[in-house]
């Protein structure tokens, strides 16, 4: 068995321009970062930095305009797109802020379908999706439950159990609180703190919020385009998430229109439609 690559994920030398000529925009600049397995790396700055755009060639939706990235030792560029596509599906996994649940699924289908998506079995899928959902906290009774009759904290955990399901190398979370009020918010950066100490799982998250990067062991900073903090661990003291002073540091500046964006990237990457319908197995639904 091939031991892991040293990193799970590299990005060197990025820069990523947008459009051509006189419209072009520079959304990255020279930015390089390496996440070693088992990281927990925080991504932050204001709106318009580039994080949504790191976020993208992270997952291999776009392609770098100079620079190189790998995933788990593979270079992107050498991949074909059915081979990136591959790749997305079965070493990553997504957390988004709107949850993004198939609302005619239960929370148990919802886990389940990723994995009939890539050829799993349906009994298999239904019992890896049930375990995915005890780890995360998810009752018996609220399984068979559709995400609107979930809270928005316990939607997030399924959410995170979708994720998780396939055994992915690596996490892309992009705020991933953002929707949930500070209690809630706080359980649901514990739940990935833990899983990420527990089982290992790499996370990179994007977020505006001091509370939610604390929770990182490392953070780092995007400002114009170009990478300006890279720290290996927080210099100063990481807010405590289940002190409700802490919350005095809950600030969340919004990003609708990037956040959107980068959902429906995603799901249009998986061929998910949020509207879709049950039509036999959830594979053919999606």
């Amino acid at each position: 068995m091939d031991a892991r690559p040293p990193y799970d994920i590299v990005l060197e030398d990025i820069t990523k321009v947008h459009g051509h000529g006189r419209q072009a925009v520079t959304a990255l600049r020279d930015v390089s970062l390496a996440v070693e397995p088992g990281e927990f790396v925080a991504v932050v700055g204001p709106s318009g930095s580039g994080k949504s755009t790191l976020l993208n060639l992270a997952a291999g939706l776009e392609v770098p305009t100079r620079g190189r990235v790998a995933i788990g030792g593979e270079d992107l560029a050498r991949l074909s797109d059915d081979a990136r596509s591959d790749l997305r599906l079965r070493q990553i996994g997504f957390v988004f802020q709107s949850f993004n649940l198939l609302p005619t699924f239960t929370a148990e289908e919802n886990v389940a379908w990723p994995l009939e998506f890539v050829g799993v079995g349906r009994r298999e899928s239904r019992r890896r999706a049930s375990r995915a959902l005890e780890r995360v906290g998810i009752p018996d009774a609220a399984r068979g439950r559709r995400p609107a009759e979930l809270s928005g904290g316990e939607q997030q955990r399924v959410a995170i159990a979708r994720a998780l399901v396939g055994e992915p190398r690596l996490v892309l979370a992009d705020e991933p609180t953002g929707n949930l009020d500070s209690h809630t918010g706080r359980s649901v950066l514990e739940l990935l703190r833990s899983l990420n100490r527990e089982q290992r799982v790499t996370v990179i998250m994007v977020t505006h919020g001091a509370l939610a990067a604390g929770v990182a062991g490392r953070t780092v900073e995007l400002r114009d385009g170009r990478l300006v903090n890279g720290a290996s661990e927080r210099e100063t003291r990481r807010p405590d998430i289940a002190d409700e002073s802490a919350e005095l540091s809950w600030v969340v500046w919004r990003d609708a229109q990037s956040v959107t964006e980068w959902e429906a990237v995603q799901l249009t990457a998986w061929g998910v439609s949020l509207g879709a319908e049950r039509n036999g197995s959830m594979a053919e639904a999606v």
